[in-house]
């Protein structure tokens, strides 16, 4: 059996240099050019062979095995956030107001680390490993997962089993955050415009404010988690803008709410969404407005395949010890991985990269760093779990 513990320790080094390279050259979802050229140009010096253009960018590396056997895919995400760094890294940013501020340069890294690692033992690898390197997954509701899906990625190798991992900054290095079943969170957007009527500041009963009725409805809204939603059940409502007025002295005839719902389970994601429509619409036909409602719908939940998030926790183990993977609570925060294991069996799970000396700063903050001693472990781990998976496979056969 390959045994890769120790193996992302000796390219290391190359591993962080990748990843401050492409932390210092971020690119928006959509617009990973560049960044694809380089992961192309990185595949080609480790000899492994690779398509391109899915969904624009995404590119492809397949590593054939010298024996035959079942095929298992990797992912990892390319693309940047539309916020200004705040980390004064000598690698920072050098594009204004762009970031890699969720950890999708080091996915990258360790994804090109982990296929290096595989490809240098590819005769003894028995079936085939994927490297998904997909654009566009902070792009929600779209996300780069189902275009490249539609584009035919897994048209000519269809994988038995899809696993992705994400760096976590509450944990620390050496340990590795899986659970069975829910992992993260449905990321659903809710949008309503209020309507009622304008005028003067001085003479309130000659319009309809729009912002007392918006008001009314976000603080009727607040009541939907707390009133309407099993407590057992996680769930979180955020109304995270408000746009409307003119000036001090006019009473606003409009105004825009945008904001987010956050699920685990389908059925809490339904009952939210039809309890947001008859509040927003039975709360502001009562006060005389008219409003414009959207629920749009986002990422499904990311739902881990039982058996293989008890796969990745005996993987884990093996590599650092038995208590590398804590028990901990889901994320509510989306995940377009989420569409992958909507297709096909596979896990998604965390890589502690809590930093050494300072407060973890959350996940698309602008001072978001991480320790970068954890990147070897998370490229071991990749290689170690794709290679476990294809002994499974083979040996059901």
């Amino acid at each position: 059996m390959l045994d890769f513990k120790g193996k992302g320790e000796q390219i290391e080094g190359e591993i962080i240099a990748i990843r401050r390279h492409l932390h210092g050259n971020p690119e928006l979802s959509e617009e990973e050019f560049e960044t694809s050229q380089f992961i192309q140009q990185k595949l080609e010096e480790h000899e492994i062979p690779f398509k391109k253009g899915y969904a624009k960018t995404g590119v492809l590396g397949i590593i054939k095995g010298g024996q035959p056997g079942g095929v298992v895919a990797l992912r990892a995400d390319i693309d940047a956030l539309p916020i200004k760094e705040r980390t004064n890294e000598p690698f920072a940013s050098n594009k204004e107001g762009v970031m890699h501020a969720c950890g999708h340069d080091a996915h990258t890294a360790m994804l090109l680390g982990a296929g290096k690692l595989l490809n240098s033992q590819k005769e003894q690898i028995k079936g085939t490993v994927l490297l998904v390197f997909q654009p566009a997954e902070e792009n929600a509701p779209n996300g780069g997962a189902q275009p490249m899906m539609d584009d035919g990625v897994f048209d000519e190798y269809t994988p038995d089993v899809i696993f992705g991992q994400h760096v976590w900054p509450d944990l620390p290095k050496g340990q590795i955050g899986i659970r069975d079943g829910a992992m993260m969170g449905a990321s659903d957007r809710i949008k309503f415009t209020i309507k009622g009527t304008g005028g003067h500041a001085s003479m309130p009963h000659q319009t309809n404010d729009a912002i007392t009725i918006a008001t009314t409805v976000i603080n009727q809204l607040q009541t939907i988690v707390s009133r309407n939603v099993d407590p057992l059940s996680a769930a979180v409502l955020t109304i995270g803008k408000i746009e409307g007025g003119y000036r001090y002295n006019v009473i606003a005839d409009e105004v825009l709410v945008d904001g987010t719902v956050r699920t685990l389970d389908k059925d809490t994601r339904e009952r939210i969404k039809n309890r947001f429509y008859k509040i927003v619409e039975g709360t502001t036909e009562a006060m005389g407005g008219t409003a414009e409602i959207e629920f749009i719908k986002g990422y499904p939940a990311t739902i881990n395949t039982p058996e293989w998030a008890q796969h990745v926790r005996s993987t884990a183990q093996n590599l650092f010890g038995e208590k590398a993977t804590p028990d901990l609570d889901p994320s509510l925060g989306g995940e377009d991985f989420s569409r992958f294991l909507l297709q096909y069996p596979g896990a998604f799970f965390w890589l502690g990269t809590k930093p050494k000396n300072s407060q973890p700063k959350p996940l698309h903050d602008p001072s978001f760093e991480i320790d970068e001693d954890a990147l070897a472990g998370g490229v071991e781990m990749m290689a170690q779990v794709a290679a476990d998976t294809l002994e499974k496979l083979e040996n059901r056969l």
